[in-house]
């Protein structure tokens, strides 16, 4: 049965009931996004052992639903799409626990902290092993689209990432004091909410998630361990997320990183004195053999016949040329 402690019409608080069959109807008509749902115990259960709960409030038009759950896994196919009533986007943030969600092909690994844009229109599938808390904000698509927030749909916005910080304490904020905002402020708020849920998930946009890497490979580029596995765990994406990142561009993350470091050398040669093997050691390569090869194959001589050469063109004397008198 459903336990309704909040009678305002901002919000309702439920708890779940104690079968998938009702948690299903349940969340069908809190959210408008039906799902079909196990359990591996015999009924739902919240992080702390009581009763799942979900809570859903209204900012204007635009549904915030909190929710808390034991393990379970979830499945929207063509049936469940087929019962939603609008087309959604929906802005999903994890607060404890991991979970899987799949849709469109690829699967994402979400821990606390990350966001993921996801849409009502195409199937999904969500596993989570262990309790899980998160936040919902359902919005109906045309709303990002009549303020002209266009979205892409995709890779999450993982760990720590400054937008989703300030999406996340906005929302902390406003769920505190939605009972008290008059009219006039709850609109101006579900327009704060559109503009911050958009840029939070512009961060991750592959140019945006691109540049980010660039500039790890750049700050880091002295460490000979500087591998796709590190680089993918320091931004909490997988190895074939960064993988893509490169590929769309015709690049590879290999490639990147051996041109960064080449050009760190090339820089060196030009204005310092440090010995080839001094460089090796200074921007990651394995030893002064590996340099010489890697730099060859882009410049077609070795580190230090192109300092000798940079030193010529420098020290030979200006040309003449002469004048018509």
């Amino acid at each position: 049965m459903l336990k309704e402690t909040d009678t305002q019409p901002w919000g309702d608080d439920f708890a779940w009931p104690s079968d998938a069959a009702g948690w299903e109807r349940l969340l069908g008509a809190v959210t408008d996004l039906p799902w079909s749902l196990r359990f591996p115990s015999p009924s739902p259960s919240a992080p702390d052992g009581g009763p799942a709960a979900v809570r859903r409030r209204w900012v204007d038009d635009i549904a915030l639903v909190d929710w808390e759950s034991g393990p379970f896994s979830g499945v929207r196919g063509a049936r469940q799409i087929a019962e939603t009533g609008d087309d959604y986007l929906i802005v999903s943030m994890l607060s404890t626990g991991n979970a899987v969600f799949r849709q469109g092909g690829h699967d994402w690994l979400l821990r606390p902290g990350d966001a993921l844009l996801w849409e009502s229109r195409r199937p999904a599938r969500v596993v989570a092993r262990e309790p899980v808390v998160a936040r919902s904000v359902v919005v109906r698509r045309r709303l990002f689209e009549d303020a002209g927030c266009w979205v892409r749909v995709g890779d999450p916005a993982c760990g720590p990432v400054p937008e989703v910080q300030l999406l996340r304490s906005f929302l902390d904020s406003l769920s505190a004091s939605l009972p008290q905002l008059s009219g006039v402020a709850v609109v101006a708020a579900r327009n704060a909410l559109l503009e911050l849920g958009w840029g939070a998930l512009q961060s991750a946009s592959p140019p945006a998630r691109r540049a980010a890497v660039e500039r790890y490979l750049e700050s880091h580029l002295g460490r000979r361990d500087l591998s796709a596995e590190q680089v993918a765990a320091a931004h909490s994406v997988s190895v074939r997320t960064l993988t893509r990142l490169f590929s769309d561009a015709g690049d590879t993350f290999t490639g990147v990183l051996r041109a960064k470091r080449i050009a760190r050398v090339r820089e060196d040669l030009l204005t310092g004195d440090a010995t080839v093997a001094a460089l090796a050691r200074r921007w990651g390569f394995v030893d002064s053999s590996h340099l010489n090869r890697r730099f060859r194959a882009v410049h077609g001589m070795s580190p230090q016949e192109y300092r000798d050469k940079g030193r010529r063109t420098r020290q030979a004397p200006p040309v003449e040329h002469p004048t018509d008198t």
